[in-house]
């Protein structure tokens, strides 16, 4: 039989298909293609902590990188190895990196799936988010959003760190419900305690404040005390 008589041809022109890429829509095949800016989040193999790993990526290269996580000690401190490795990589070298933690390298598998079939936060957004954004996600005071919550089925639950701050207290309504607390904000607190003209009581007062209904409690309770 003549060589390649019945050869069946494929669809050689055809190319992947194209993702949504600041505020256009491109057909990648090199990782130097691939811009955008996302999150991912990963856990460690016993999972006892987790991380929340941010990139933003231009034309391949990580220009910028925040990492936040909570769980062990030895997550944190990854965290700032991670931090010393990630920029000036491209998005397949960091993948291919041992970023130290479990945690931070499971983000880090999640973030590229994201950012190379397209799924970021930036896709439609045109020219993309500049170097800095992620910073944003830290709010005014440059602080991790950090929420600790405990409960028991006798004693009900108590708040301890929500977005706000380090809650100080808490208002029940007269059904013993929770319609509010006092927090104070560590990131503005630091801050006043720098002030040479406040005493460190004036900075702790006015770095407390008080969300929801909290000025109509029936009771207040201290959630590390009572």
């Amino acid at each position: 039989m003549e060589k390649n008589k019945n050869c069946v041809k494929n669809m050689h022109g055809h190319g992947p298909s194209p993702i949504p890429q600041e505020g256009k829509w491109d057909q990648t095949k090199e990782i130097t293609q691939i811009s955008g800016f996302s999150h991912g989040c990963g856990t460690c193999a016993p999972q006892q902590g987790a991380c929340k790993l941010t990139l933003n990526v231009k034309n391949g290269i990580i220009k910028e990188a925040l990492i936040e996580t909570i769980g062990c000690s030895g997550m944190t401190h990854s965290a700032a190895m991670a931090g010393e490795i990630l920029t000036g990589k491209t998005l397949l070298e960091a993948l291919n990196t041992d970023l130290v933690c479990d945690a931070i390298n499971d983000a880090m598998k999640n973030i590229f799936l994201q950012l190379v079939y397209g799924r970021s936060q930036s896709a439609f957004s045109l020219g993309g988010l500049e170097v800095g954004s992620s910073m944003e996600d830290l709010g005014k005071h440059k602080t991790s959003q950090v929420g600790t919550i405990v409960s028991t089925e006798e004693g009900g639950v108590r708040y301890l760190n929500l977005t706000e701050g380090y809650i100080t207290k808490m208002a029940l309504d007269k059904n013993g419900e929770t319609i509010g607390y006092e927090y104070v904000n560590l990131g503005l607190l630091l801050k006043n305690l720098q002030d040479k003209n406040l005493t460190k009581e004036e900075a702790i007062e006015k770095s407390t404040k008080h969300y929801g209904r909290f000025d109509e409690a029936c009771r207040i309770v201290n959630p590390r005390e009572e």
